[in-house]
């Protein structure tokens, strides 16, 4: 079953300092399974992102790597998964996430 996970990052990334390590124990992530997140994608495209690193900006997710999304994109993310059941519990770690300003580590497939 392939997945994406998804976690709050409890200290801010930092310049010059790579997240491309999969730990996603380390953030306490969350699993959602690639059909859904796959059915998204067109729609994650102009969300702003960081590709593994803060000094990489970017646009929408890395399918297979690791993103880093900003407070700033939290509530456009959200909105992404508006409607969808099986996306509660990605849009309320989102909302709290955007509520205490920070980031989201995602690991992609």
């Amino acid at each position: 079953m392939a997945k994406h996970e998804f976690g709050i990052m409890e200290e801010p990334p930092k310049p010059g300092e790579r997240y491309d390590d999969y730990e996603p124990w380390k953030y306490d992530c969350i699993s959602v399974h690639d059909d859904f997140i796959e059915s998204l994608l067109p729609e994650l495209e102009q969300i702003d992102c960081f590709w593994s690193t803060v000094d990489m900006p970017g646009k929408g997710i890395d399918y297979c790597g690791v993103n880093l999304i900003p407070p700033s994109s939290a509530r456009r993310f959200i909105a992404a998964l508006e409607p969808i059941e099986e996306f509660i519990p990605l849009a309320e770690l989102l909302a709290r996430a955007e509520a205490e300003g920070k980031f989201v580590i995602h690991f992609g497939i």
